[in-house]
């Protein structure tokens, strides 16, 4: 189950794929994992969204963390969350690699998908993925990429792929 909270594109009637079966399923039942991403917003907004859905830990799903857009880039994001109570943890083989983030960008979503399908299959991102879905289990927390429309983001390939029975809130702010 998929909401949208905050403004932000509407849900679309068409869903994304859903990807073969993976080594890993999320099978607890009620947990809820939000996604944000931090296109066009300032720091303030996207602590205030994070805050108002009571996020307690923000998942980095980035290969590469770094952001032209100030206080996004690793070290600047733990530090302001941090100071605002919530937890920072980047797992980098849950990101796209070069050629899938080339991909999106000139919205060619046939090979990202093809891309990040490739990169679930990896042992280190199946792994990344138990830690992503223990972490979300413990408490509230967000997968955090660029894209503000999660259905332009390799973080709703990643959900569709492994969130099975958990219930996705797309933050905006």
């Amino acid at each position: 189950m998929r909401k949208r909270c905050g403004t932000g594109p509407r849900a679309g009637a068409a869903t994304k794929k859903r990807h073969t079966a993976r080594a890993l399923r999320y099978s607890g039942g009620m947990t809820t994992i939000y996604t944000i991403g931090y296109e066009a917003t300032t720091m303030a907004d996207f602590l205030a969204a994070l805050r108002a859905a009571g996020v307690e830990r923000v998942i980095d799903v980035r290969a590469l963390p770094l952001s032209r857009r100030p206080g996004f880039s690793k070290s600047s994001l733990a530090a302001s969350l941090a100071e605002a109570g919530i937890d920072y943890v980047h797992l980098k083989a849950l990101g796209t690699p070069k050629r899938g983030r080339d991909a999106a960008k000139k919205g060619d979503v046939a090979t990202l998908e093809a891309v990040y399908d490739d990169q679930l299959a990896l042992p280190e991102a199946q792994a990344a993925a138990a830690i992503m879905l223990g972490l979300a289990g413990e408490r509230p927390s967000a997968l955090l990429c660029y894209e503000r429309d999660p259905q332009h983001c390799h973080r709703t390939l990643l959900l569709d792929a492994v969130g099975e029975g958990a219930t996705v809130v797309d933050l905006y702010a």
